[in-house]
């Protein structure tokens, strides 16, 4: 077992070497439309990519999540992310209810320098076809 500050060193190391691997400016926050994020998250269990819709009104993110439901077959062809899943309903951590799209590898962990590697690579590819299915589809999400 790790204690709490060797656990938070090996999560800067990894977020450090993954900024130097792959050194892009990811969109995550940045989508300019209100409530829609990209996320990274690595932990001791799974890597995930996400996309959020997190807008504390509710009207409005049951909204956006019906424009990204009605580009799901999209979402799940072959030229973005066949093996995305979706959850209507999902609670953060920190209470905060978002509907979700997420990719999720598991059998990695941020305490294992050995799975670092594929975790880097699966983090990479699979945010660069959320942000190109993003870019494709921006103009339908922000309508």
């Amino acid at each position: 077992m790790f204690s709490r500050e060797e656990s938070k060193k090996l999560r800067e190391e990894f977020w450090i070497a993954f900024g130097k691997s792959y050194p892009k400016k990811w969109i995550l926050y940045n989508t300019k439309i209100k409530g829609l994020v990209f996320k990274f998250h690595f932990d001791v269990k799974k890597a995930m990519v996400i996309m959020d819709v997190e807008t504390d009104d509710l009207e409005k993110r049951i909204t956006l999540w019906e424009k990204v439901q009605s580009l799901k077959s999209i979402i799940e062809s072959d030229e973005y992310l066949p093996e995305a899943r979706f959850d209507d309903s999902y609670i953060l951590e920190n209470g905060k209810e978002v509907s979700r799209v997420f990719i999720e590898k598991s059998a990695v962990s941020i305490h294992n320098k050995n799975t670092w590697q594929e975790t880097m690579v699966f983090l990479s590819e699979t945010m660069l076809k959320f942000e190109d299915f993003f870019l494709d589809f921006k103009e339908v999400l922000n309508s």
